[in-house]
């Protein structure tokens, strides 16, 4: 083994050697470590990208529902100021007694059915091909319920003394927009009591009471 004093050639080039070692690695960890950094500023700019990219989207897209309910809002406003509501209905006798002008004489509380359509339905082609005519006409009795009322149909045929059907129902005015209209719900038919629906705000036994059925005792 041989030993070299301090300043000697082989010492310097040694010296040398493990500092350009230690100057490499050195580089090598700086190199690893700007590696990693880029790495995380990289993920840390494409996470944040995207996180604005979703948020954008979402935007665009809350901001395009909202334009379309506009737009379906307007369309609805417009198709309603521009739609006209018709109603139809029955004309109905609030009195007690059916009365008409002109002296037809009636029999039993109602009119001469014959007589007061004697001369209809006559027309100058023979008898043959005349088409049949039947009359036949509705009494209405109405009770008073509430902010409507309970009415009670009886339906005549011809000249028949006591009616062929009858039917019990309560109306009661109904807003609708800027119309007012009434709602019309059935409770007897020839005094028998309809099924009660489930839902249904209207106590059919309770109306049932107010019901003037046909009794010819009390004409």
């Amino acid at each position: 083994m041989s030993y070299h004093a301090p300043g000697t050639p082989e010492n310097v080039a040694l010296a040398q050697h493990v500092n350009g070692r230690l100057r490499a690695e050195a580089r090598i960890s700086n190199a690893r470590a700007f590696l990693f950094r880029a790495i995380g500023l990289g993920a840390f700019l494409g996470l944040a990208g995207a996180g604005l990219g979703a948020a954008f989207y979402g935007y665009a897209t809350m901001n395009e529902v909202g334009n379309a309910s506009d737009k379906l809002a307007k369309a609805l406003t417009q198709a309603l100021e521009t739609t006209t509501l018709k109603t139809s209905g029955e004309v109905r006798l609030t009195d007690n007694t059916l009365k008409i002008e002109g002296g037809v004489p009636a029999a039993k509380g109602r009119p001469d059915v014959s007589a007061l359509t004697g001369n209809q339905g006559k027309t100058e082609a023979p008898a043959s091909a005349a088409a049949a005519v039947r009359t036949s006409f509705t009494v209405f009795k109405t009770v008073p319920y509430l902010d409507g009322s309970i009415v009670t149909g009886w339906n005549f045929k011809g000249d028949e003394q006591k009616p062929e059907k009858q039917y019990c129902y309560v109306t009661r005015p109904q807003t609708f927009g800027d119309g007012a209209t009434s709602n019309q719900t059935t409770v007897a038919i020839d005094g028998e009591l309809l099924p009660q629906p489930a839902r249904s705000e209207v106590n059919f036994s309770v109306i049932a009471r107010s019901c003037v059925w046909f009794d010819p005792s009390k004409l």
